[in-house]
This record gives structure tokens, sequence and C-alpha cells, in this order.
């Protein structure tokens, strides 16, 4: 089998989890579970006892799965984490591109991302828009934000929320802003294979955003989104494949989401389902799992990671 460059393109860490969403409590407990939402759940493989999701771990992981780079964005059910990226993007910074963020609930927040962005050593800002109560893309202060990012050359990572608000609202920022770098998180929340994506308007006007010029999507999440079907997801991949003819395989990124999405899989299965396809040829496959976020993110030189068999095989 061909070997790929392999780039996750969404993934998060933390120290721990201890924040609010929408007035309900999120935090570490023990064993790798968390208190989300008012429910106890397995946020983190159990043998992650401490709860912490450190750049360590996640490399050993990267490492055996033969994973070069990771993208990290933020959430706000995660708390804010920029003072452990900002670390982590200093000792690691060939291997991890760290987005900042920001409480955009609260007024003021563009000053705030601006000395991330200026002082701090962040490439770019993440938005978890499906999170923002209903404030708007286009509010003043956002858009005060975005201009500052594109004219300094920091990237954009945003989820959006189901529907079409947020799809105008963001077509109204490319075009404001044209030049902004815009990735698109959860391949636009691909709906499980009961209610195929590719059925959906709402959708496929989220994905054919990418088809501006500095606009990407990944596919963060994707194993998640369909747990349901589990392994080797082929809804999943037919979902991919719709995007790419809708928007092309150079619009297109493979994400995890780690590290949620290893409590159900191994981190090498959130992306050998791919590898493993008939749907892809070798240069589809090839795009997809890193060339594209190399180009889009900048990363150099990465490490040679050869395959390490495990003592079962």
């Amino acid at each position: 089998m061909e070997e790929f460059l392999i780039i996750d393109a969404h993934s998060h860490l933390w120290l721990r989890q201890d924040t609010f969403w929408n007035g309900k409590e999120i935090c570490t407990t023990q064993n790798g579970r968390s208190i989300f939402l008012g429910e106890e759940v397995q946020m983190l493989p159990p043998f992650m006892i401490d709860g912490r999701n450190t750049a360590e771990v996640f490399l050993s992981n990267m490492n055996y799965a033969q994973v070069g780079a990771a993208v990290v964005v933020q959430e706000f059910i995660d708390g804010i984490q920029n003072d452990y990226l900002k670390t982590v993007q200093q000792q690691y910074p060939d291997r991890f591109f760290c987005f900042a963020m920001v409480d955009y609930l609260k007024d003021g927040f563009s000053e705030q991302a601006y000395h991330l962005m200026a002082n701090e050593g962040f490439r770019g800002m993440a938005i978890p828009g499906h999170r923002l109560m209903g404030r708007p893309l286009t509010n003043p202060e956002m858009m005060k934000m975005f201009r500052l990012m594109e004219e300094n050359n920091r990237l954009l990572s945003i989820t959006l929320e189901d529907g079409m608000e947020q799809v105008a609202q963001l077509q109204e920022v490319i075009r404001e802003c044209p030049k902004l770098k815009i990735a698109i998180g959860h391949l636009g929340m691909a709906n499980p294979p009961q209610t195929p994506c590719w059925e959906n308007d709402a959708w496929r006007q989220q994905i054919m955003l990418a088809r501006n010029e500095n606009v990407m999507i990944e596919s963060g999440g994707i194993t998640w989104l369909y747990n349901s079907e589990f392994y080797p997801y082929p809804s999943a991949v037919r979902a991919i494949c719709e995007t790419a003819d809708m928007v092309g395989w150079e619009k297109v990124m493979w994400g995890s989401d780690y590290p949620r999405t290893i409590t159900a899989i191994t981190y090498r299965m959130s992306y050998d389902f791919i590898t493993k396809s008939v749907e892809l040829g070798n240069d589809e496959k090839r795009l997809f799992l890193g060339e594209n976020a190399r180009r889009f993110y900048g990363f150099g030189t990465l490490p040679k990671l050869p395959y390490i068999r495990n003592m079962s095989e």
C-alpha cells in the first residue's frame, strides 16, 4: 500500500476541562470522564486517567499512527486554552498549528484577538459558530476582527450551525474579506447515514462556500458524525466524495477531532478507512490526507515516521 503524508486538520488539546456552556458545567472527573452538560461521559480514553489531554500524549499517538503534523482548534465546551496552546506552539512549532480563541459573546473580544495574534504567536482564530447563541458573524466587532486577520495574513477556523443563516453570513464575510483564509469544520456537520447530507440543500450550500478561492473544508469528527454506522464508514466516504465533487479534491482536508473520537476507535482508524477505500484514487487520498493541509497551513519539513509493527502482529 502506498504511504501518504498525513496531517490532521482538526484536533483539540487541553490540560483540564473546567468551564460552563449555556449555564451547564463541563469539568474533568476521573478515568478520562467529564461532566458534560449534566451527564458524565467518556471524554477521553479511560487510560488517560488524569484527564490531561496533552501535546505529549497526542504526539505519541501521532508518531504511532504516522501523522506528521496536526492543527489544534478550540471549542467553548473545552474552555479557552490559549495559555496552554501558546506553550505547545512554542515547544513543537514544526508539528502543531494552534488556533487561539476568545469569548465572542463578550464585547471587546477583537482587541484581545489582535493581541493573541500580534503578540502571543497565534496564526489564526477559531470560532465555534454553532455556539454563538444567535450572535451574527457579521456583527461590527466580528467584522473588525476579520479585517484585522485578513490584513495580517491570519487564518480562520470555523464550524457553522445547521441551516442557511450562518452560511449567508459567512458568504458576506468572504465578500468583505476575500483574502481571509478560512477552514470550515466538521465537513459542514455532515448528517448521519439515515439522513444523507448530499440530499440537504443547506449542507450543500455550506460546502459550496469552498468554491471561493481562500476557503477550505475539513472533515474533523467525521467518524463521530457517522458513529452509528461505524468502521469503515461507507456513508462518510461518500459524504467526503460528494464534497469533493462540488468543490474539488484540492479543497478538502482530513481531520480527526482527536481526542474525543478515539474513545470509540484508535487514532489510526480515524483515517485508515480512507487509505483502504476503493472509492478514492491515490492522487485523491494524497490531497485529502495531507497535501492540502500542508499547503493551506504552511507546514514545512515534517518527520519521517516509520511504521512500527505491533507486538501482536
